[in-house]
């Protein structure tokens, strides 16, 4: 009976420690990298298409225009300037995003590990978050929800690296 406890204990022992080593997921530098560039890089197409999108004037009901909906059409002066404020918020959000993830990217490289640069990663969530609040007040149409869907993603993907609770979706 009691060398059945024993192994009854050990093997509860081993099962505790072995789920708590199998939740903390060990990643290598590089591929903490690779996430980190997939951020930077989903970071640069979405401020790309935020900057172009102001250039031509779009508001969400604009956007029906290249589906056929509104032919020939040009963006009004107001509608333009509604694209321009919309922008300031959004492009001040991405500007931030992209400030943390360069920082994040200067201190990664300089360090050897990776683990090192998880006040960076909380920066870049936090700035991340802001940019969700943004697209959650306005309406900027499916091409932005479709760039912060796959940004947001990437962002989760290092977020989880560094042990940190993911964005909400």
């Amino acid at each position: 009976m009691k060398t059945t406890r024993i192994v009854v204990g050990t093997i509860a022992a081993c099962l505790v420690v072995s789920g708590l080593a199998s939740a903390q997921l060990a990643f290598t530098k590089p591929q903490v990298a690779d996430r980190i560039r997939k951020v930077e890089d989903g970071v640069d197409e979405f401020r790309k298409w935020s900057e172009k999108r102001v250039e031509e004037g779009r508001t969400p009901a604009k956007e029906g225009q290249g589906s056929g909906r509104a032919r020939g059409k040009t963006a009004t002066e107001s509608q333009k300037e509604n694209a321009r404020e919309k922008k300031d918020e959004l492009d001040d959000a991405l500007s931030d995003l992209n400030g943390s993830t360069n920082r994040l990217r200067r201190k990664f490289d300089a360090t050897d590990r990776y683990l090192e640069t998880k006040a960076q990663v909380e920066n870049v969530m936090d700035d991340a978050r802001k940019i969700n609040q943004v697209l959650t007040r306005g309406k900027y149409g499916s091409q932005a929800e479709r760039y912060w869907s796959v940004l947001r993603a990437n962002i989760n993907d290092l977020a989880r690296c560094y042990d940190l609770k993911p964005l909400a979706v």
